[in-house]
């Protein structure tokens, strides 16, 4: 379990020691207190910020070490710490997020114990609440499977990651900033922690079975939990899913996640995600360079449990399903040859040309079964995809793919939001060109739709699984693993989604 600072907000009182966190803006404007200081004591921040050459850009950083304070005369600071805000003040709650982050990083970095974080510059209380929120983020870590002898050849590695121990941030809007930290940003940041940590962990361990296990232990939290396994997925004619785990000597299992926290009558949203704990490619292996990554290919499912969690933390009042199919694509003698044809949930056929295509092929009994079972209001899957997908839009966006208008300019918006992005591509109506290119002669469809747009077939295929829900499907291959380090997270797995469905909630269906 990660070990985080303990974040307080408290109402403006210049403590007399340790170290103080200030803000600036671009022109060099100090907060009142940093000003008064400054006044007092011969100037030495104005020197300071000049000597350094200090421009106050967004998130950069000046130290001042043990600074001779003579007034108030009572005050010994270890050090003071000047943040830029850029031109004019951050003006976004990912704005402080991302300020906070870069706090955290130099403050890690520092082996600084606690710090004071005087805030005057800004009272919007969100604002505030999301610089703790950063601060958090940005202590992430996985070590677990390192030996004490391995952390103990680099102390100082080990304590930048360790040390930070308490942070208190001052504003005249701690109490509000407080309530908005504990009842909504803390419940997204343990669910994002518990979404690294499921991609982070390795096949060998977080095996289907495993899995499984752990998200039965869910229950704790209030969620209704229902894990269906082989034989009950041969009951429900899963053949789609239940052909991608033929090769594994684990089992393949469908979960089900249930927040109830509004009216029965109310349409629960739906979330979906691949569970593919490690893929091989199966009878199509992949090659051999960078598939140790694969152990990542259950980001989807990860999204969809941290999510559950976040729900269930902060007492969502909205109800809401997540289902993860878990499963384990390996090559051995029962495994699914390139060419059979299965029988989905649906009653559609598929051929199965490449069975390193197999997300969707996981995907499309869960969208079918979920549809059924539960009537959503909206349905979302999310799943490591496609590499196509990265070949388009890179690191920065997933692909969201969506049948609705509506539900996509939500998504968008919550993306723009959370700093968690997604960029709309096409996806053509059932019969269309696109659609048309995984047509099977042998078969209703094929899982692949040829070398051109990849993303897009892949698409095509899972809509087929659709029928009139609103729906959207999020390619997460880009941004789950392996992603672009941030000011927030320095993690291989990146926890991407968590943060941008629950926004999506939060401001569609509880405001």
């Amino acid at each position: 379990m990660n070990k985080t600072a303990k974040i307080n907000f408290e109402k403006i009182s210049l403590p007399n020691s340790g170290t103080i966190v200030l803000f600036t803006t671009k022109s060099n404007k100090l907060s009142d207190t940093a000003k008064e200081l400054d006044t007092n004591n011969n100037k030495f921040i104005t020197k300071a910020i000049k000597a350094a050459d200090f421009k106050s850009a967004k998130s950069s950083i000046l130290e001042i070490i043990s600074p001779t304070i003579t007034e108030p005369k009572t005050a010994k600071y270890d050090r003071i710490i000047l943040v830029g805000l850029g031109e004019n003040k951050a003006h976004t709650k990912l704005d402080w997020r991302n300020l906070g982050g870069s706090l955290a990083a130099h403050l890690l970095a520092k082996n600084i114990e606690s710090a004071t974080v005087l805030v005057e510059t800004e009272t919007d209380p969100e604002f505030i609440a999301n610089l703790g929120h950063g601060i958090t983020l940005r202590q992430y870590k996985f070590d677990k499977y390192k030996t004490s002898a391995q952390k103990d050849q680099s102390k100082e590695e080990e304590t930048k990651e360790t040390n930070l121990q308490k942070v208190a941030i001052q504003s005249e809007e701690a109490t509000a900033a407080k309530k908005l930290f504990t009842n909504s940003l803390s419940p997204v940041q343990h669910g994002v922690f518990a979404a690294r940590d499921l991609v982070n962990e390795p096949g060998n361990i977080l095996g289907p079975n495993e899995y499984a296990k752990r998200i039965k232990a869910l229950s704790s939290l209030g969620l209704g939990i229902k894990v269906l396994t082989d034989k009950e997925l041969k009951t429900e004619k899963m053949n789609s899913l239940l052909s991608v785990g033929e090769g594994s000597r684990q089992g393949s299992y469908l979960a089900i996640m249930e927040w109830k926290g509004a009216a029965k009558t109310e349409q629960p949203l739906a979330i979906i995600g691949k569970g593919v704990t490690f893929d091989t490619g199966g009878i199509s292996i992949k090659g051999a360079g960078g598939m140790e990554d694969m152990k990542g290919d259950m980001g989807g499912s990860a999204t969809v449990v941290g999510l559950m969690q976040t729900l269930a933390k902060r007492k969502a009042k909205i109800n809401a399903v997540g289902v993860v199919g878990l499963v384990e694509n390996m090559p051995d003698g029962q495994a699914t040859r390139p060419g059979d044809i299965v029988t989905s949930k649906s009653g559609q056929t598929i051929e199965v040309i490449n069975t390193d295509a197999e997300g969707r092929l996981v995907l499309a009994d869960a969208l079918w079964y979920t549809q059924e079972k539960f009537n959503p209001k909206y349905m979302i899957n999310l799943a490591t995809l496609t590499g196509a997908i990265m070949v388009a839009l890179g690191k920065e966006y997933a692909g969201l793919f969506s049948n609705n208008d509506e539900l996509a300019e939500m998504l968008v918006a919550s993306g723009k939001d959370t700093g968690e992005q997604v960029w709309r591509m096409p996806l053509g109506e059932l019969g269309s060109s696109y659609d048309k290119l995984i047509n099977s002669t042998f078969a209703d469809m094929k899982n692949t739709g040829g070398r051109w747009g990849g993303a897009i077939t892949a698409a095509q295929f899972l809509q087929r699984f659709v029928n009139e829900t609103p729906w959207a499907h999020i390619d997460i291959a880009g941004v789950a693993m392996a992603s672009n380090k941030s000011p927030i997270n320095q993690s291989w797995g990146s926890g991407y989604g968590v943060d941008l469905l629950n926004n999506w909630i939060e401001e569609n269906f509880e405001k």
